[in-house]
């Protein structure tokens, strides 16, 4: 609306000062040349009220958005550091311990995401959570890392309530693989090296080679020092994932949860990202999440959810002969 009246009032200027000059001119009160400086001077105002019409719309967009910067910048998480934070217990490795654990989202308070989760997981355990979409899968890795707090019971880390440590402490010894990973706009090395900030060239080399990511990064024209591209567009699904990959075993994380890690590649690519995953395994506690139940056959125990609960516990051996939910699901995935 106000582009329109601006544009309206200055044709009306220019338009109006035309018409009284074309009258001035014919009753000799005005010659030519002072008509046209009338009408050029009324175009070079019309022209700067155009312009300052333009930077007020300009302001006034600019004004909106740095309100709702404000209140993002000004609003508080709901999750916040204990006022008396534990210091971690120095441990090689994390046991995790699930006791009566009830969670609902804040949009859902009525809906429970999970209901009474009881599990305990041994320092090194290799433990793989499948079922079908909406059990509550991601719900635990959520409340593993805080980004909810549980809504009843307790979740612990050797022992440790973790609603009790700082979440600096407790995140730093956590390493996540994600379905979908993030590839900054920098180097491979770069890229490598944002799973620990202060690590050496040589580290990170060295993480890169136990995740099999040399093997490409070495045909790329500069090598580590190669720019990816926004968002890793330079890689494929399964070269970003190693990437993924070589973070987490940089990192050295006690506690490694890997998110449906290879469920968008191909057979050629998951191998290899397997192999990657393997490495980062070594010596950590893992939480596997995993509708491809072919890549959780290795896995010392195998928790089985739907709707919330636990429904099944054991070794895939075992529980394909229990008839369950996951034989089941094997029989339609594995015996195809």
């Amino acid at each position: 609306m106000l582009t329109a009246l601006i544009i309206t009032a200055i044709m009306g200027t220019i338009i109006f000062v035309l018409w009284i000059g074309a009258r001035q001119v014919h009753d000799g009160l005005l010659t030519g040349g002072q008509l046209a400086s009338f009408v050029l001077y009324a175009a070079l105002v019309a022209g700067g009220v155009g312009t300052m019409a333009e930077v007020w719309g300009d302001v006034m967009r600019a004004a909106g958005a740095t309100e709702r910067l404000l209140e993002l910048l000004h609003a508080e998480s709901a999750i916040l550091d204990p006022r008396l934070p534990q210091t971690p217990v120095s441990a090689r490795q994390a046991a995790i311990t699930f006791e009566s654990v009830v969670f609902s989202y804040p949009a859902r308070p009525q809906m429970r995401a999970l209901d009474n989760i009881c599990l305990d997981i041994a320092p090194g355990e290799n433990v793989a959570l499948v079922g079908p979409s909406g059990a509550g899968k991601t719900s635990l890795f959520q409340l593993v890392l805080r980004y909810y707090d549980v809504s009843a019971g307790v979740i612990r880390i050797n022992g440790q309530d973790i609603r009790d440590l700082c979440l600096h402490d407790l995140r730093k010894d956590i390493a996540i693989v994600s379905q979908d990973p993030v590839i900054f706009s920098a180097s491979a090395l770069e890229n490598i090296r944002y799973g620990r900030s202060d690590a050496t060239d040589g580290e990170v080399i060295e993480a890169a080679r136990a995740a099999l990511v040399d093997e490409f990064i070495e045909r790329l024209p500069d090598g580590y020092q190669t720019f990816l591209g926004e968002r890793g567009t330079r890689l494929s699904g399964g070269q970003r994932q190693r990437i993924s990959i070589a973070r987490a075993i940089l990192k050295g994380a006690r506690l490694l949860l890997l998110d449906e890690a290879t469920s968008a590649l191909d057979a050629e690519s998951e191998i290899l990202v397997q192999r990657g995953l393997s490495a980062a395994m070594q010596g950590r506690t893992t939480l596997i999440i995993a509708h491809r139940l072919s890549t959780v056959q290795k896995a010392d125990r195998i928790v089985v959810m739907d709707h919330g609960r636990i429904v099944e516990i054991g070794t895939p051996e075992d529980l394909r002969h229990q008839g369950g939910l996951y034989a089941r699901l094997a029989t339609l995935q594995l015996d195809l």
